[in-house]
């Protein structure tokens, strides 16, 4: 006979405190067992067969086995389809519900109704829950019942409806348990293909000195003056309810920056339009360059732009850019070689830990001017400029950069030419589409 179970699988929402739906899973006196899937189908997008955010996830598995351990379970990893799995464990389990969390990417949306209609046949219940994010979808809306597509108003919306209800915690760390007590094999980390990198990622602490003076050191890419939460949002390692209550005490404007997160995330799902091109509908008529051998350059940090080189180079060596630094490489990839921004995303989604769909679609096109509140096509950065301003010093250049490619640049674009290209560019579109 079977044994009857329910499942909590784990996706982007890798920890066992203050989880909504594994909270939700361990009240149900039915017994859980916790899975994590390494969907073959997600593997096969990243280019590198030894990628960081699979190092980054495996080790947050393993914390979560040594504290599921002591309360005598553990976590059973899989390596196929969400569907080969949930078939093997029907076989194996009477499964009565199938708990999990929310995610909202698009291809997630389509796996979870595939995965949905399979558990339907095997006659078992998929829930679902709200946790990466503090709204969902239709919780913010203007006085015309529409989704904002301006960020200012939206904020204060956001900010007018909290209430602590919005921020409960969840205390599925006290229920650990009502998990399955049967010890699986731990499923190593070489038979996904990919193999343990020697660059590990601190757990998040919150800093409190950092939060409170972020709006003084925030755009200083030499200096740690930025909490690097982006990853730990990313795969849910703490709770975003947890970090909004620190920004509301600690730092407005950190504060402010999880909700610009809630803003694209609110976008994407609301304008599905934006996966595949310009909100703006018009600036999908934007006649970008593209030319190959110079975005070649901007990926390898080729450009003779120190600012733009030094934070290319962080990126591909390290998953990891600074957020000045981004709008720095993303504002001259578009404006100054007016190659398109799809481009430019596609290879951040590529390389970022922290990859987060939205926020690398809404960012980039903030960046290029096509997006939603996003910054004007006149909004020009200067890279040499740029640098003065946020590394004076040079200390940020100096470590990804020679000397010699920071006092000898061979720029691949005349700043003064290139800006007044763009603006010609994006001037000439006249149409309201």
């Amino acid at each position: 006979m079977r044994k009857k179970i329910n499942v909590f699988w784990f996706r982007r929402d890798l920890r066992l405190f203050d989880n909504h739906g594994l909270f939700k899973a361990l009240s149900e006196e039915i017994p859980v067992l916790p899975l994590f899937i390494f969907d073959t189908e997600i593997l096969k997008e990243f280019p590198d067969p030894y990628d960081r955010r699979v190092s980054f996830i495996y080790d947050q598995l393993l914390q979560i086995n040594a504290v599921l351990k002591k309360s005598g379970s553990s976590i059973l990893i899989k390596h196929g389809t969400p569907e080969h799995i949930f078939t093997q464990l029907s076989e194996k389990y009477e499964i009565n519900t199938v708990f999990s969390n929310f995610d909202h990417e698009p291809s997630s949306i389509s796996r979870d109704e595939r995965v949905g209609d399979l558990l339907k046949k095997f006659g078992c219940e998929f829930q679902q829950f709200k946790d990466h994010v503090v709204y969902d979808k239709n919780e913010i809306l203007n006085m015309s019942g529409n989704t904002y597509a301006v960020y200012t108003p939206f904020m204060r919306r956001w900010k007018e409806q909290l209430t602590d209800e919005h921020l409960q915690h969840f205390p599925s760390e006290k229920h650990l348990y009502n998990c399955i007590n049967e010890q699986f094999d731990f499923l190593p980390l070489l038979e996904t293909g990919y193999h343990k990198l020697p660059d590990e990622i601190p757990n998040f602490i919150f800093n409190e000195k950092l939060i409170k003076d972020y709006h003084l050191t925030r755009d200083f890419p030499g200096i740690r003056g930025t909490s690097e939460i982006g990853i730990h949002l990313r795969f849910g390692t703490i709770s975003v309810r947890q970090a909004v209550k620190e920004a509301a005490r600690l730092s407005e404007v950190w504060f402010n920056e999880l909700i610009w997160r809630e803003f694209f995330i609110q976008i994407m799902w609301n304008f599905p339009h934006v996966a595949l091109g310009a909100f703006k509908k018009k600036y999908d008529l934007v006649e970008w360059r593209n030319n190959e051998d110079e975005f070649e350059q901007w990926c390898n940090g080729n450009t003779g732009f120190p600012i733009v080189d030094a934070g290319m180079r962080e990126l591909v060596q390290t998953g990891k850019m600074h957020n000045r630094v981004r709008m720095i490489t993303a504002n001259f990839l578009t404006k100054l070689l007016l190659i398109d921004w799809q481009w430019g995303e596609r290879f951040f989604a590529q390389h970022l830990l922290d990859f987060e769909y939205s926020s690398n679609n809404g960012n980039w096109q903030w960046a290029a001017g096509t997006g939603a509140d996003a910054a004007p096509y006149f909004r020009i950065f200067n890279p040499k400029t740029q640098m003065e301003k946020f590394d004076p010093d040079l200390s940020y250049c100096k470590t990804w950069l020679s000397q010699a490619e920071i006092k000898s640049p061979e720029p691949v674009v005349d700043y003064a030419f290139a800006r007044k290209r763009c603006l010609q560019v994006f001037g000439s579109l006249k149409t309201d589409i």
